[in-house]
């Protein structure tokens, strides 16, 4: 049996809930189109979003950890 390296005994790093994802991070992190995310948005059942003053789109990691959550099925 390997003994273990201390790269294996760090753990994971928890996510800060207050990060704010791109559109790019998003999809990269749920693996679907950017022409999904936007549908999602456009019926108005995709995560919650921070409009920037120069047009651009964040996520909130708390949101999109909530949204997910309420996608779930038994």
């Amino acid at each position: 049996m390997a003994r273990p390296t201390p790269i294996d005994l760090v753990p994971p790093e928890t996510p800060n809930p207050n990060e704010k994802l791109t559109v790019s991070e998003l999809c990269a992190e749920l693996k679907v189109a950017r022409s999904t995310f936007y549908e999602w948005r456009q019926k108005r059942c995709g995560p919650r979003c921070i409009r920037l003053p120069n047009g651009g789109l964040r996520i909130r990691r708390r949101d999109l950890d909530a949204w997910l959550s309420t996608q779930e099925v038994a």
